[in-house]
Protein backbone atom coordinates (compact mmCIF):
# COMPACT_ATOMS: atom_id res chain seq x y z
CA UNK A 1 0.00 0.00 0.00
CA UNK A 2 1.25 3.70 -0.86
CA UNK A 3 2.44 5.76 1.57
CA UNK A 4 1.15 9.80 1.70
CA UNK A 5 2.16 12.73 3.59
CA UNK A 6 -0.38 15.61 4.52
CA UNK A 7 1.24 19.22 5.10
CA UNK A 8 -1.23 22.56 6.58
CA UNK A 9 0.41 26.08 6.71
CA UNK A 10 -1.68 29.00 8.27
CA UNK A 11 -0.35 32.13 7.06
CA UNK A 12 -1.36 35.54 7.79
CA UNK A 13 -3.93 35.99 4.97
CA UNK A 14 -4.77 32.22 3.95
CA UNK A 15 -4.28 28.75 4.93
CA UNK A 16 -2.76 26.12 2.19
CA UNK A 17 -2.45 22.32 2.86
CA UNK A 18 -1.13 19.60 0.42
CA UNK A 19 -0.74 15.66 0.05
CA UNK A 20 2.52 14.72 -0.99
CA UNK A 21 3.80 11.11 -2.12
CA UNK A 22 7.28 9.20 -0.91
CA UNK A 23 9.18 10.74 -3.93
CA UNK A 24 7.90 14.25 -3.78
CA UNK A 25 5.04 14.53 -5.90
CA UNK A 26 2.30 16.94 -5.04
CA UNK A 27 -1.21 14.78 -5.14
CA UNK A 28 -3.25 17.63 -4.21
CA UNK A 29 -3.40 21.47 -3.35
CA UNK A 30 -5.54 23.71 -2.13
CA UNK A 31 -5.42 27.25 -0.68
CA UNK A 32 -7.96 29.60 1.05
CA UNK A 33 -7.85 33.08 1.88
CA UNK A 34 -9.36 34.78 5.24
CA UNK A 35 -10.28 37.87 6.61
CA UNK A 36 -8.77 40.64 8.65
CA UNK A 37 -10.22 41.89 11.54
CA UNK A 38 -9.34 45.41 12.50
CA UNK A 39 -11.85 47.03 14.85
CA UNK A 40 -9.17 49.35 16.82
CA UNK A 41 -5.97 51.10 15.87
CA UNK A 42 -3.26 48.18 16.38
CA UNK A 43 -5.48 45.21 16.37
CA UNK A 44 -5.58 42.77 13.89
CA UNK A 45 -7.51 39.55 14.30
CA UNK A 46 -8.54 36.11 12.69
CA UNK A 47 -12.13 34.32 13.60
CA UNK A 48 -10.39 31.21 15.00
CA UNK A 49 -13.29 28.76 13.98
CA UNK A 50 -12.50 30.31 10.88
CA UNK A 51 -9.05 27.89 10.77
CA UNK A 52 -10.34 24.75 11.60
CA UNK A 53 -13.70 25.08 8.78
CA UNK A 54 -10.89 25.86 6.41
CA UNK A 55 -8.67 22.97 7.56
CA UNK A 56 -11.77 20.78 7.00
CA UNK A 57 -12.46 22.05 3.61
CA UNK A 58 -8.65 22.02 2.68
CA UNK A 59 -8.45 18.40 3.32
CA UNK A 60 -11.35 17.30 2.11
CA UNK A 61 -10.19 19.14 -1.08
CA UNK A 62 -6.41 18.19 -1.45
CA UNK A 63 -7.88 14.04 -0.69
CA UNK A 64 -10.36 14.36 -3.56
CA UNK A 65 -7.76 16.14 -5.93
CA UNK A 66 -5.18 13.00 -4.76
CA UNK A 67 -7.95 10.63 -5.24
CA UNK A 68 -6.15 8.66 -2.58
CA UNK A 69 -7.72 6.61 0.12
CA UNK A 70 -7.37 9.10 3.67
CA UNK A 71 -5.47 5.78 5.26
CA UNK A 72 -2.85 5.97 3.04
CA UNK A 73 -2.29 9.69 4.68
CA UNK A 74 0.86 8.31 7.51
CA UNK A 75 1.63 12.01 8.80
CA UNK A 76 -0.31 15.06 9.14
CA UNK A 77 1.73 17.92 10.34
CA UNK A 78 0.74 21.79 10.78
CA UNK A 79 2.73 25.37 10.56
CA UNK A 80 1.31 28.61 11.00
CA UNK A 81 2.79 32.66 11.19
CA UNK A 82 4.06 33.74 14.49
CA UNK A 83 3.02 35.27 16.38
CA UNK A 84 -0.31 34.39 16.83
CA UNK A 85 -2.68 33.16 19.49
CA UNK A 86 -6.10 31.78 19.66
CA UNK A 87 -7.75 31.18 23.19
CA UNK A 88 -9.43 28.36 24.34
CA UNK A 89 -11.47 26.56 26.97
CA UNK A 90 -11.69 23.24 28.45
CA UNK A 91 -14.21 22.39 25.76
CA UNK A 92 -11.44 23.30 23.59
CA UNK A 93 -13.55 26.27 21.81
CA UNK A 94 -12.09 29.54 21.35
CA UNK A 95 -11.88 32.92 23.83
CA UNK A 96 -12.65 35.82 21.38
CA UNK A 97 -10.90 36.09 18.12
CA UNK A 98 -7.28 34.84 17.38
CA UNK A 99 -4.40 37.13 17.20
CA UNK A 100 -2.28 37.52 14.28
CA UNK A 101 1.19 38.86 13.98
CA UNK A 102 0.52 42.05 12.57
CA UNK A 103 -1.99 43.18 16.27
CA UNK A 104 0.11 45.59 17.84
CA UNK A 105 -2.34 46.60 20.61
CA UNK A 106 -0.45 45.40 23.83
CA UNK A 107 1.53 49.08 24.20
CA UNK A 108 1.29 49.20 27.74
CA UNK A 109 1.57 45.56 28.85
CA UNK A 110 5.16 45.90 26.75
CA UNK A 111 5.88 49.14 28.67
CA UNK A 112 5.09 47.58 32.09
CA UNK A 113 7.48 44.52 31.33
CA UNK A 114 10.43 46.43 30.90
CA UNK A 115 9.55 48.54 33.90
CA UNK A 116 9.22 45.57 36.22
CA UNK A 117 11.41 42.77 34.51
CA UNK A 118 13.85 44.73 32.62
CA UNK A 119 14.43 44.44 28.49
CA UNK A 120 17.80 43.04 28.52
CA UNK A 121 16.78 40.10 31.35
CA UNK A 122 14.19 39.38 28.42
CA UNK A 123 16.87 40.20 25.92
CA UNK A 124 19.03 37.69 27.66
CA UNK A 125 16.77 34.78 28.64
CA UNK A 126 14.51 34.82 25.17
CA UNK A 127 17.19 36.08 22.22
CA UNK A 128 14.62 38.41 21.43
CA UNK A 129 13.02 41.73 22.24
CA UNK A 130 10.22 42.47 23.75
CA UNK A 131 8.12 44.94 21.38
CA UNK A 132 7.17 42.29 18.89
CA UNK A 133 4.11 41.19 21.22
CA UNK A 134 4.22 38.23 21.77
CA UNK A 135 1.93 35.31 23.45
CA UNK A 136 2.28 36.21 27.06
CA UNK A 137 2.15 40.05 26.41
CA UNK A 138 -1.16 39.10 24.84
CA UNK A 139 -2.42 37.55 27.46
CA UNK A 140 -1.23 39.98 30.23
CA UNK A 141 -3.47 42.66 27.68
CA UNK A 142 -6.33 40.16 27.79
CA UNK A 143 -6.18 39.65 31.86
CA UNK A 144 -6.35 43.73 32.05
CA UNK A 145 -8.73 44.25 29.74
CA UNK A 146 -10.94 41.38 29.49
CA UNK A 147 -10.92 39.86 32.78
CA UNK A 148 -14.07 37.71 32.34
CA UNK A 149 -12.59 36.11 28.99
CA UNK A 150 -9.39 35.63 30.78
CA UNK A 151 -10.89 33.38 33.43
CA UNK A 152 -11.98 31.24 30.89
CA UNK A 153 -8.69 30.55 29.29
CA UNK A 154 -7.68 26.94 29.71
CA UNK A 155 -4.62 27.29 26.98
CA UNK A 156 -3.15 30.09 24.75
CA UNK A 157 -2.33 28.02 22.21
CA UNK A 158 -0.62 29.38 17.89
CA UNK A 159 -2.56 29.19 15.27
CA UNK A 160 -1.16 25.34 14.17
CA UNK A 161 -1.41 24.73 17.98
CA UNK A 162 -5.00 24.97 18.19
CA UNK A 163 -5.60 22.80 15.10
CA UNK A 164 -3.21 20.24 16.56
CA UNK A 165 -5.63 20.81 19.59
CA UNK A 166 -8.54 19.89 17.54
CA UNK A 167 -7.23 16.95 15.62
CA UNK A 168 -5.43 15.23 18.50
CA UNK A 169 -6.93 17.03 21.78
CA UNK A 170 -3.52 17.47 23.09
CA UNK A 171 -2.31 21.21 23.59
CA UNK A 172 0.85 21.04 22.31
CA UNK A 173 3.58 23.62 20.92
CA UNK A 174 6.77 23.00 19.31
CA UNK A 175 10.22 24.57 19.81
CA UNK A 176 10.08 26.33 16.93
CA UNK A 177 6.78 28.42 18.10
CA UNK A 178 7.91 28.49 21.44
CA UNK A 179 9.90 31.55 21.27
CA UNK A 180 7.17 33.68 20.25
CA UNK A 181 5.64 33.16 23.29
CA UNK A 182 8.29 35.56 24.71
CA UNK A 183 8.83 37.26 27.82
CA UNK A 184 9.58 34.09 30.19
CA UNK A 185 11.01 31.67 27.45
CA UNK A 186 14.20 30.33 27.45
CA UNK A 187 15.36 30.06 23.89
CA UNK A 188 18.64 28.30 25.06
CA UNK A 189 16.86 26.05 27.92
CA UNK A 190 13.97 25.21 25.69
CA UNK A 191 11.32 25.86 28.77
CA UNK A 192 9.64 28.71 30.50
CA UNK A 193 10.83 29.94 33.18
CA UNK A 194 8.83 29.94 36.16
CA UNK A 195 10.36 32.41 38.12
CA UNK A 196 9.54 34.81 34.96
CA UNK A 197 5.93 33.45 34.70
CA UNK A 198 5.06 33.59 38.67
CA UNK A 199 6.42 37.74 38.36
CA UNK A 200 4.55 38.27 35.77
CA UNK A 201 1.71 36.38 36.97
CA UNK A 202 0.66 34.07 33.91
CA UNK A 203 -0.27 30.85 35.76
CA UNK A 204 2.08 27.92 33.63
CA UNK A 205 -1.44 25.65 33.16
CA UNK A 206 -2.24 28.25 30.70
CA UNK A 207 0.71 27.41 28.40
CA UNK A 208 0.81 24.53 26.34
CA UNK A 209 3.31 21.01 26.48
CA UNK A 210 6.93 22.06 24.62
CA UNK A 211 7.85 18.95 22.29
CA UNK A 212 10.29 19.01 19.36
CA UNK A 213 8.37 19.73 16.15
CA UNK A 214 9.44 16.13 14.66
CA UNK A 215 7.90 14.70 18.02
CA UNK A 216 4.14 12.13 17.34
CA UNK A 217 2.27 14.34 19.44
CA UNK A 218 -1.16 12.36 19.27
CA UNK A 219 -3.49 10.78 16.69
CA UNK A 220 -6.71 12.42 14.53
CA UNK A 221 -10.00 11.61 16.69
CA UNK A 222 -13.19 9.84 15.56
CA UNK A 223 -14.53 13.68 15.79
CA UNK A 224 -11.72 14.91 13.94
CA UNK A 225 -12.03 12.54 11.51
CA UNK A 226 -15.39 12.98 10.50
CA UNK A 227 -14.68 16.84 10.25
CA UNK A 228 -12.21 16.42 8.12
CA UNK A 229 -12.12 13.20 6.31
CA UNK A 230 -8.78 12.28 7.73
CA UNK A 231 -8.46 8.38 9.14
CA UNK A 232 -8.85 7.97 12.89
CA UNK A 233 -5.45 7.35 14.20
CA UNK A 234 -3.54 9.18 11.60
CA UNK A 235 -0.71 10.39 13.29
CA UNK A 236 0.14 14.14 13.80
CA UNK A 237 3.34 15.55 14.39
CA UNK A 238 3.88 18.52 16.56
CA UNK A 239 4.71 21.72 13.88
CA UNK A 240 6.46 24.33 13.18
CA UNK A 241 7.10 27.66 12.63
CA UNK A 242 5.62 28.59 8.82
CA UNK A 243 8.97 30.39 7.98
CA UNK A 244 10.74 26.83 8.98
CA UNK A 245 8.07 24.87 7.13
CA UNK A 246 9.13 27.19 4.03
CA UNK A 247 12.87 26.86 4.51
CA UNK A 248 12.61 22.90 4.27
CA UNK A 249 10.20 22.95 1.60
CA UNK A 250 12.93 24.90 -0.34
CA UNK A 251 15.84 22.70 0.49
CA UNK A 252 17.00 25.26 2.85
CA UNK A 253 18.12 23.25 5.92
CA UNK A 254 21.67 23.75 6.11
CA UNK A 255 23.88 26.33 8.49
CA UNK A 256 24.56 29.02 6.35
CA UNK A 257 21.17 28.80 3.52
CA UNK A 258 19.58 32.27 3.07
CA UNK A 259 15.96 32.10 2.02
CA UNK A 260 13.41 35.52 1.40
CA UNK A 261 9.56 35.17 1.29
CA UNK A 262 7.62 38.13 0.43
CA UNK A 263 4.44 36.47 1.67
CA UNK A 264 1.97 38.96 3.71
CA UNK A 265 4.60 39.22 6.11
CA UNK A 266 8.19 40.30 4.09
CA UNK A 267 11.40 38.66 5.31
CA UNK A 268 14.02 36.31 5.06
CA UNK A 269 15.94 33.81 7.59
CA UNK A 270 19.71 32.45 7.72
CA UNK A 271 20.06 29.28 9.36
CA UNK A 272 22.73 28.54 12.01
CA UNK A 273 24.06 27.31 15.17
CA UNK A 274 25.19 30.28 16.65
CA UNK A 275 24.06 30.69 20.40
CA UNK A 276 24.91 34.26 20.55
CA UNK A 277 22.22 36.24 19.22
CA UNK A 278 23.54 40.00 19.07
CA UNK A 279 23.90 40.08 15.18
CA UNK A 280 22.93 43.86 15.41
CA UNK A 281 23.71 47.02 17.30
CA UNK A 282 21.79 47.42 20.93
CA UNK A 283 18.43 48.01 20.48
CA UNK A 284 18.55 47.26 16.45
CA UNK A 285 17.62 42.70 17.01
CA UNK A 286 16.62 40.50 15.01
CA UNK A 287 14.09 37.69 15.42
CA UNK A 288 15.41 34.24 16.82
CA UNK A 289 14.05 31.00 17.02
CA UNK A 290 14.71 27.08 16.77
CA UNK A 291 14.85 25.66 13.56
CA UNK A 292 13.14 22.65 12.93
CA UNK A 293 16.09 20.61 11.77
CA UNK A 294 18.56 19.31 14.99
CA UNK A 295 16.03 22.09 17.15
CA UNK A 296 18.31 21.99 20.25
CA UNK A 297 21.65 22.81 18.30
CA UNK A 298 20.24 24.35 15.08
CA UNK A 299 18.88 28.30 14.93
CA UNK A 300 17.73 30.73 12.63
CA UNK A 301 17.76 34.56 12.74
CA UNK A 302 14.72 35.85 10.53
CA UNK A 303 14.32 39.80 10.11
CA UNK A 304 10.80 40.30 9.12
CA UNK A 305 9.11 43.58 7.81
CA UNK A 306 5.20 43.63 8.95
CA UNK A 307 3.86 44.54 5.62
CA UNK A 308 5.69 42.86 2.64
CA UNK A 309 3.04 41.21 0.03
CA UNK A 310 -0.08 42.75 2.27
CA UNK A 311 1.52 46.10 1.00
CA UNK A 312 0.71 45.17 -2.67
CA UNK A 313 -2.37 43.58 -1.71
CA UNK A 314 -3.01 46.76 -0.31
CA UNK A 315 -2.86 49.03 -2.95
CA UNK A 316 -5.11 45.77 -4.84
CA UNK A 317 -7.77 45.94 -3.18
CA UNK A 318 -8.13 49.86 -2.31
CA UNK A 319 -6.86 51.06 -5.42
CA UNK A 320 -7.40 49.11 -8.09
CA UNK A 321 -10.86 48.42 -9.14
CA UNK A 322 -10.26 48.64 -12.65
CA UNK A 323 -7.75 45.57 -11.92
CA UNK A 324 -9.32 43.57 -9.95
CA UNK A 325 -12.08 44.28 -12.36
CA UNK A 326 -10.61 43.19 -15.81
CA UNK A 327 -9.63 39.57 -13.36
CA UNK A 328 -12.89 39.02 -12.52
CA UNK A 329 -14.09 39.32 -16.34
CA UNK A 330 -11.20 37.88 -18.27
CA UNK A 331 -9.13 35.68 -15.69
CA UNK A 332 -6.13 37.87 -15.84
CA UNK A 333 -4.55 38.17 -12.25
CA UNK A 334 -4.89 41.64 -10.68
CA UNK A 335 -0.97 41.61 -9.84
CA UNK A 336 0.08 40.87 -12.93
CA UNK A 337 -1.50 44.27 -14.65
CA UNK A 338 -0.20 45.94 -11.67
CA UNK A 339 3.13 44.18 -11.97
CA UNK A 340 3.31 45.88 -15.93
CA UNK A 341 2.25 49.14 -14.75
CA UNK A 342 5.53 48.63 -12.54
CA UNK A 343 7.74 47.78 -14.90
CA UNK A 344 7.60 50.66 -17.32
CA UNK A 345 8.82 52.56 -13.95
CA UNK A 346 12.74 53.14 -13.59
CA UNK A 347 14.11 52.18 -10.76
CA UNK A 348 13.84 54.25 -8.56
CA UNK A 349 10.50 55.08 -9.42
CA UNK A 350 11.40 58.84 -10.33
CA UNK A 351 11.70 60.31 -6.78
CA UNK A 352 8.98 58.08 -5.31
CA UNK A 353 9.94 56.52 -1.97
CA UNK A 354 7.90 54.58 0.49
CA UNK A 355 8.14 53.70 3.67
CA UNK A 356 6.07 50.65 3.90
CA UNK A 357 4.78 51.01 7.53
CA UNK A 358 0.98 50.10 7.43
CA UNK A 359 0.82 48.87 10.56
CA UNK A 360 4.10 49.54 12.65
CA UNK A 361 7.44 48.02 11.89
CA UNK A 362 9.81 45.27 13.19
CA UNK A 363 13.20 44.92 12.58
CA UNK A 364 15.60 46.55 13.15
CA UNK A 365 13.61 49.83 13.87
CA UNK A 366 10.75 48.04 16.17
CA UNK A 367 8.55 51.34 16.14
CA UNK A 368 5.08 50.46 16.78
CA UNK A 369 4.11 53.66 15.63
CA UNK A 370 5.41 53.46 12.55
CA UNK A 371 2.94 54.44 9.67
CA UNK A 372 2.86 54.42 5.47
CA UNK A 373 4.81 57.24 4.06
CA UNK A 374 4.70 58.83 0.72
CA UNK A 375 7.65 61.03 -0.25
CA UNK A 376 7.93 62.76 -3.17
CA UNK A 377 5.37 62.46 -4.76
CA UNK A 378 4.19 64.72 -8.07
CA UNK A 379 2.08 65.22 -10.59
CA UNK A 380 4.00 62.67 -13.34
CA UNK A 381 3.89 59.88 -11.02
CA UNK A 382 1.07 57.37 -11.63
CA UNK A 383 0.14 53.53 -10.50
CA UNK A 384 3.22 52.25 -11.59
CA UNK A 385 5.42 54.16 -9.67
CA UNK A 386 3.18 53.96 -6.74
CA UNK A 387 3.50 49.68 -7.33
CA UNK A 388 7.03 50.22 -8.03
CA UNK A 389 7.99 52.38 -5.07
CA UNK A 390 6.13 49.83 -3.08
CA UNK A 391 7.79 46.91 -4.18
CA UNK A 392 11.32 48.91 -3.67
CA UNK A 393 10.36 50.25 -0.04
CA UNK A 394 9.62 46.45 1.16
CA UNK A 395 13.17 45.82 -0.52
CA UNK A 396 14.78 48.68 1.45
CA UNK A 397 12.79 47.47 4.70
CA UNK A 398 14.41 43.58 4.36
CA UNK A 399 17.90 45.20 3.43
CA UNK A 400 18.02 46.92 6.43
CA UNK A 401 17.96 43.73 8.42
CA UNK A 402 20.22 42.19 5.49
CA UNK A 403 22.94 44.79 6.11
CA UNK A 404 23.26 44.11 10.09
CA UNK A 405 23.23 40.67 9.76
CA UNK A 406 26.16 40.96 7.53
CA UNK A 407 28.06 43.12 9.05
CA UNK A 408 27.73 40.77 12.47
CA UNK A 409 29.82 38.22 10.26
CA UNK A 410 27.32 34.93 10.64
CA UNK A 411 28.39 32.77 7.37
CA UNK A 412 25.71 32.76 4.43
CA UNK A 413 25.48 30.17 1.59
CA UNK A 414 24.75 32.57 -1.72
CA UNK A 415 22.07 32.70 -3.57
CA UNK A 416 19.56 33.84 -1.96
CA UNK A 417 16.59 31.58 -2.44
CA UNK A 418 13.29 32.81 -2.87
CA UNK A 419 10.32 31.35 -2.39
CA UNK A 420 6.92 32.59 -1.55
CA UNK A 421 4.18 35.13 -2.16
CA UNK A 422 5.50 37.98 -4.25
CA UNK A 423 8.33 36.51 -5.08
CA UNK A 424 6.05 35.08 -8.09
CA UNK A 425 6.95 38.78 -9.25
CA UNK A 426 9.60 38.57 -12.02
CA UNK A 427 10.11 42.69 -11.09
CA UNK A 428 9.97 41.92 -7.34
CA UNK A 429 13.09 39.76 -7.25
CA UNK A 430 15.11 41.85 -9.65
CA UNK A 431 14.63 44.67 -7.26
CA UNK A 432 15.80 42.47 -4.50
CA UNK A 433 18.38 41.29 -6.70
CA UNK A 434 19.84 44.65 -7.15
CA UNK A 435 19.05 46.27 -3.68
CA UNK A 436 21.12 43.27 -1.89
CA UNK A 437 23.65 43.09 -4.37
CA UNK A 438 23.44 39.19 -4.58
CA UNK A 439 22.86 36.30 -6.90
CA UNK A 440 18.99 35.35 -6.21
CA UNK A 441 17.09 32.19 -8.05
CA UNK A 442 13.70 31.15 -7.05
CA UNK A 443 12.14 27.50 -5.79
CA UNK A 444 10.93 25.87 -9.01
CA UNK A 445 8.00 24.01 -6.92
CA UNK A 446 5.39 26.78 -5.76
CA UNK A 447 3.60 24.47 -3.11
CA UNK A 448 5.70 26.45 -0.16
CA UNK A 449 5.06 25.64 3.63
CA UNK A 450 2.75 23.09 3.19
CA UNK A 451 5.39 20.90 1.29
CA UNK A 452 7.86 21.37 4.42
CA UNK A 453 4.95 20.15 6.64
CA UNK A 454 4.06 16.99 4.32
CA UNK A 455 8.43 17.01 4.59
CA UNK A 456 7.98 16.95 8.68
CA UNK A 457 5.09 14.83 8.83
CA UNK A 458 7.25 11.88 6.70
CA UNK A 459 10.34 12.62 9.29
CA UNK A 460 8.50 12.33 12.62
CA UNK A 461 6.46 9.14 10.87
CA UNK A 462 9.96 7.63 10.02
CA UNK A 463 8.69 7.58 6.47
CA UNK A 464 11.64 9.40 5.96
CA UNK A 465 14.97 8.67 7.86
CA UNK A 466 15.59 12.50 7.96
CA UNK A 467 15.56 16.09 6.09
CA UNK A 468 17.80 15.34 3.15
CA UNK A 469 14.92 14.89 1.01
CA UNK A 470 14.24 18.21 1.24
CA UNK A 471 17.28 19.10 -0.71
CA UNK A 472 17.86 16.49 -2.75
CA UNK A 473 14.22 17.41 -3.98
CA UNK A 474 14.15 21.13 -4.18
CA UNK A 475 14.94 22.86 -7.61
CA UNK A 476 16.00 26.47 -8.26
CA UNK A 477 15.06 28.59 -11.48
CA UNK A 478 15.80 31.96 -12.93
CA UNK A 479 19.12 33.07 -11.65
CA UNK A 480 19.25 36.61 -11.82
CA UNK A 481 22.45 38.69 -10.58
CA UNK A 482 22.95 42.21 -9.29
CA UNK A 483 23.33 45.07 -11.97
CA UNK A 484 25.02 47.29 -10.08
CA UNK A 485 24.52 50.58 -11.81
CA UNK A 486 21.12 50.00 -10.36
CA UNK A 487 22.55 48.85 -6.56
CA UNK A 488 24.29 52.17 -6.64
CA UNK A 489 21.16 53.91 -7.33
CA UNK A 490 19.05 52.24 -4.97
CA UNK A 491 21.27 53.01 -2.18
CA UNK A 492 21.45 56.64 -2.84
CA UNK A 493 17.14 56.30 -2.24
CA UNK A 494 17.99 53.65 0.93
CA UNK A 495 19.78 56.77 2.36
CA UNK A 496 17.06 58.86 2.01
CA UNK A 497 14.84 56.66 2.93
CA UNK A 498 16.31 56.49 5.77
CA UNK A 499 16.73 59.67 6.71
CA UNK A 500 12.59 60.22 5.75
CA UNK A 501 11.97 58.09 8.70
CA UNK A 502 14.35 59.36 11.34
CA UNK A 503 12.75 62.71 10.64
CA UNK A 504 9.10 61.73 11.14
CA UNK A 505 9.43 58.87 13.67
CA UNK A 506 8.76 61.29 16.11
CA UNK A 507 5.94 62.64 14.63
CA UNK A 508 3.90 58.69 14.68
CA UNK A 509 3.52 58.86 18.31
CA UNK A 510 2.42 62.71 18.23
CA UNK A 511 0.00 61.21 15.16
CA UNK A 512 -1.09 58.12 17.48
CA UNK A 513 -1.93 60.49 20.63
CA UNK A 514 -4.02 62.60 18.02
CA UNK A 515 -6.08 59.74 16.37
CA UNK A 516 -6.56 58.23 20.00
CA UNK A 517 -8.17 61.11 21.23
CA UNK A 518 -10.94 61.07 18.47
CA UNK A 519 -11.54 57.20 18.72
Amino acid sequence: MADFLLGIDYGTGGAKACIINTQGDVLGFAFQEYPFYHDKPGWSEHDPMRYWTIACELIHSCIAKARIQPATIRGVAVSSALPSMVMVDTEHNPIQRAYNLMDRRATAEVNWLKAHVGEDRILQLTGNRIEDHPSLVNLLWERKNRPDSYAQIWKALTIDGFITLKLTGQPVTNYGAASFYGVAYDLLGERFDEAILAQIGIDPSLLPRLARCEEIIGEVTQAAAAATGLAPGTLVAAGQVDFNASCVAAGIITPGDIMSNLGTVGNFGVVHKTRNFNFSPVGLSMINFAFTIDSGNTYITAPSTTTGGQSIRYLRDQFSQYEVEVERVLGTSSYDLLNLQAEKTPPGSDGLIILPYLTGERTPIWDVYARGVVFGLSLNHGKGHLVRAMMEAVAYALYDSYRLIVDSGLPINYPLVLNEGGAVSRLWRQIITDVFAVPTVLVKRRTGAPYGDAILAGVATGIFKDFGVAKEWSQYIAPMEPDKANHERYMDYFGLYKQVYEHVKGDFLSLAKIRDQYQ
